[in-house]
């Protein structure tokens, strides 16, 4: 249930990047404005990693993740009676808050769940997740565009219903967190990695960064600069470029799980640098299909190395720490996906949508180099199929009762991915 959730959450942030071409076509707005609404999505999120994310180590999990799963039904209800930019801002700042209250929460309890047996089960389930939610929202909703006159009608619509489905289903599922010993959670905006998992976090963040600029690129660019630069014409093919990067991102996390955390991440940069180095290519000639190819060798390295260092972090944490220092993971991400895409939307309407996709993607590769060098020269890493030394997992959960529920009557660990 935990995975479905992340899978729906991911498709309904990509879900809107294809529409992107006709909602400005409906209120004639210009690719600067494209980028700033995508820039509110982000502030929102970041904002609520920031304040709510870190809530379910301390309030739970259920209780979090039912109020984010709400509030990201009232996005999409937004999105889906939007009539010009305010609503469009207004939706997606609201999606963005949700996003950032549950994206911690649900990675923290698919780790909770994680049999023993299996312990990278839960990491590998939020990266693969992640992307193929993020390949289906786009390429669902690609095609609608080329079939349908209004397909933000028809998606938000269905999206609204499923999170109120989700939302019922996941107040059914066991509570992994009991009440903290020292009160209610203080909201205040920090984000915090403690000393123990400081140095593998640390370690990740270049990987992290390379990895989420390209997907700033794809969600926000990719298809205007399909239309503009590759003068493609046909209306699904940006929407379908973002899934074949996300659908290489999925099989890229799952191929992660094979290998350890440090040949993972020398993988996934090296892949990064030579899907860069395509999608160069292919503004410079230009080419769709050396874009499409350059999108599916990137998204390789996207789920290598965004697994990889799920995997390193999730191994020093526990379950009162965990979602902390995934909101901290989040905030290195969503400040690299948003960053250099707001900065690109910024200057496109000077330098044009070429030059800029241009020095994006050569943005893109040198940061992915620089990944590809620090993981060369990194020592960290983990057999795969092999679990670090763990402490036990009832030393994880607060109290007796909460441990309890962690388990089925034959004390194995029930399966609510």
């Amino acid at each position: 249930m935990l995975t479905l959730a992340t899978v729906v959450l991911m498709a309904t942030a990509s879900a809107p990047s294809p529409i992107y071409p006709l909602y400005r076509e409906r209120w004639d707005f210009s690719v600067t404005m494209v980028t700033v609404v995508f820039a509110v999505y982000v502030a929102g999120l970041l904002g609520a990693l920031l304040t709510l994310g870190p809530l379910s180590d301390r309030l739970g999990r259920r209780p979090v993740l039912l109020a984010a799963l709400l509030l990201a039904a009232a996005s999409t209800a937004v999105f889906r009676t939007a009539g010009g930019v305010p609503s469009l801002v207004v939706a997606r700042a609201v999606q963005g808050v949700a996003t950032g209250t549950a994206v911690p929460g649900l990675a923290a309890g698919l780790v909770d769940f994680s049999p023993a047996r299996r312990p990278h089960a839960g990491t590998t389930a939020t990266a693969v997740g992640t992307s193929v939610g993020l390949a289906a929202g786009a390429a669902v909703v690609g095609l609608l565009v080329q079939s349908v006159a209004r397909p933000d009608t028809y998606v938000f619509s269905v999206l609204t219903c499923v999170f109120l489905l989700l939302a019922v289903a996941v107040w059914h599922i066991p509570e992994t967190v009991g009440p903290p010993a020292d009160g209610p959670a203080r909201l205040r905006p920090r984000v915090s990695v403690p000393p123990g998992s400081r140095h593998r976090f640390l370690a990740a963040v270049p990987a992290l960064v390379a990895g989420w600029s390209v997907t700033g690129l794809f969600l926000a660019l990719t298809p205007s600069v399909v239309a503009g630069v590759l003068h493609v014409t046909w209306g699904a093919a940006g929407g379908l470029d973002i899934a074949a990067l996300f659908l290489a991102g999925g099989l890229g996390g799952m191929w992660s799980a094979r290998h350890t955390v440090r040949r993972a991440t020398l993988l996934g940069a090296a892949a990064l640098t030579l899907g860069s180095a395509g999608l160069a290519v292919a503004i410079a000639l230009p080419s769709p299909v050396a874009y499409a190819c350059g999108a599916v060798v990137a998204g390789s390295g996207v789920g290598l190395t965004y697994n990889g260092s799920l995997r390193a972090i999730g191994e020093v944490t526990t379950a009162r720490t965990r979602s902390e220092v995934f909101c901290a993971v989040y905030v290195v991400s969503y400040a690299a996906l948003s960053l250099p895409a707001l900065g690109a939307g910024m200057v496109a309407p000077v330098w044009g949508l070429r030059t800029t996709g241009f020095l994006y993607v050569a943005f893109v590769g040198s940061v992915s180099l620089l990944a590809l060098v620090h993981a060369a020269r990194s020592r960290t890493g983990t057999p795969a199929g092999r679990a670090p030394i763990r402490r036990p997992r009832d030393a994880d959960a607060p109290t007796a009762c909460a441990h309890r529920s962690l388990t089925s009557g034959d004390g194995s660990p029930p399966d609510k991915r």
